[in-house]
């Protein structure tokens, strides 16, 4: 295994690459398995369509069909499970499109292929992943015929990786993350999955320990490039909605709790209930992660005895409303520039945490729970330098918010020793960019060709 703070090149070894002919049992038996499955593909898609979770317009994409043209040249494939992966390559997606690299990105939510659609230019393609059987898989990387596919985190597919190694695109794992929750799990199954990550020519790792994970596991070239979502630009927002939801907020306090959890929802409207004594306008702005959750979020508000106000009816914040429920898409940097002071949700039970990188570079001051794994060395720096807030549970929540709600002063202290540490975390980009310098330098090379043809 290879960790430095700036990678030192790498080799392309793509066109190298052996690949063992013969696989571990538990994937000869998932191959043969899913393989068997084609048949429910339709029964599953029509399930998924009743709960939301597929687009009805696009459920081909599924089977490895796409109604889009590929385009012309080199295409970059970037592979993320769902709204966070994807937005954590959105600075590097940048970077490869100043160099005219055209990209395709792949998610499995329609949360993430609406963020796609709405955080991105129009010539970033988006398709949903297929299912993972060999004929989808086949049917995918027929049609698209990648460049180089870079998978982000740890969403790996058996037979995207084994059908993309069968044809020798060079894959490499970006933004890598193995959670100490999932190491040990894998560690059951190793021969499995160092036959995966084996196909993959370089494993860019987030942390030293995940680095030192993955290389347990079975990748080849690993290098500790950081986390990208630490470089993340500051999330848009429409400046005439933001511009009228300050003008109907103006005097109040307000709280966000970005991204909360079912279990965390209960205990943000307990701790309203126990600070609109001293705080009697407070407005708490309740931004579920899944949005689909907002009505219920709603019912607990009302049960509690208060006032609810609910987004995606078009509801607005009133002067009497206590919780205004967030549950739409791609409007919480509307809501980060609204408060001073975020809670991040998925932290008081144990999802492991959100990203609390975006709030901050709005200028929040963080208050989080115990739980937040999947961002331990970020928080961990936060707490070190008291750049975020920790409440083990609802009485700490509420006594952290009273304190910050009390003294702008420790708002504005928590909020620039937060940006510094993020400052000081940053250059993620940068290391990956360098780390895949030579995959890119091909694609120039082929683009330079096609161009002189």
């Amino acid at each position: 295994m290879r960790s430095s703070a700036v990678p030192r090149p790498v080799r392309h070894r793509s066109r190298e690459r052996p690949v063992p002919n013969t696989l571990p049992m538990a994937l000869r038996v998932y191959r043969g398995l899913s393989s068997a499955a084609v048949p429910l593909a339709p029964a599953l898609i029509r399930q998924r369509l009743k709960h939301g979770k597929e687009d009805p317009e696009r459920t081909d994409e599924r089977r490895g069909l796409s109604h889009d043209t590929r385009p012309l040249g080199p295409l970059v494939w970037i592979h993320g499970a769902s709204v966070g992966e994807v937005l954590a390559a959105a600075a590097l997606i940048e970077r490869l499109r100043a160099l005219n690299i055209r990209i395709l990105i792949t998610s499995g939510t329609v949360t993430s292929a609406a963020i796609v659609a709405k955080r991105f230019p129009p010539d970033v393609i988006h398709q949903y992943v297929p299912y993972d059987t060999p004929r989808f898989v086949e049917r995918f990387l027929d049609h698209w015929r990648p460049s180089l596919g870079l998978f982000i985190e740890s969403d790996l597919w058996p037979n995207l990786i084994l059908a993309g190694a069968s044809r020798r695109v060079p894959m490499v794992v970006i933004n890598g993350r193995m959670s100490p929750r999932s190491f040990p799990r894998w560690q059951r199954m190793s021969a499995t999955i160092s036959a995966l990550l084996g196909r993959f020519d370089l494993c860019l790792a987030q942390s030293q320990a995940d680095a030192e994970r993955f290389s347990a596991l079975g990748a080849r070239d690993v290098i500790t490039t950081g986390n990208l979502k630490l470089d993340v630009s500051a999330p848009p927002a429409d400046a005439v909605k933001l511009e009228r939801l300050m003008a109907m907020t103006r005097g109040r306090p307000v709280i966000v709790a970005a991204s909360t959890h079912p279990g965390e929802d209960e205990l943000l409207i307990a701790a309203h209930k126990a600070l609109s004594g001293s705080y009697p306008s407070l407005l708490t702005v309740i931004v579920p992660r899944h949005p689909h959750r907002g009505p219920d979020v709603a019912g607990l508000v009302a049960s509690a005895g208060l006032q609810a106000g609910l987004r995606s009816r078009e509801d607005q914040p009133m002067a009497a409303t206590d919780v205004y429920v967030a549950d739409t898409m791609g409007e919480l940097g509307l809501f980060y520039r609204l408060a001073s002071v975020v809670f991040m949700g998925g932290s008081l039970v144990e999802h492991g945490g959100q990203n609390p990188i975006e709030a901050i570079k709005l200028g929040a001051a963080i208050v989080h729970g115990p739980h937040v794994f999947n961002f331990a060395e970020v928080y961990e720096a936060l707490d070190k330098a008291a750049g975020a807030r920790l409440a083990h549970d609802q009485e700490a929540l509420i006594r952290q918010l009273r304190q910050l709600l009390a003294e702008p002063a420790a708002i504005k202290a928590v909020a620039d020793a937060g940006a510094r540490v993020v400052d000081q975390l940053g250059g993620a980009l940068e290391r990956t960019l360098s780390a895949l310098e030579p995959y890119l330098l091909q694609i120039r090379l082929e683009m330079g060709a096609a161009g002189d043809a």
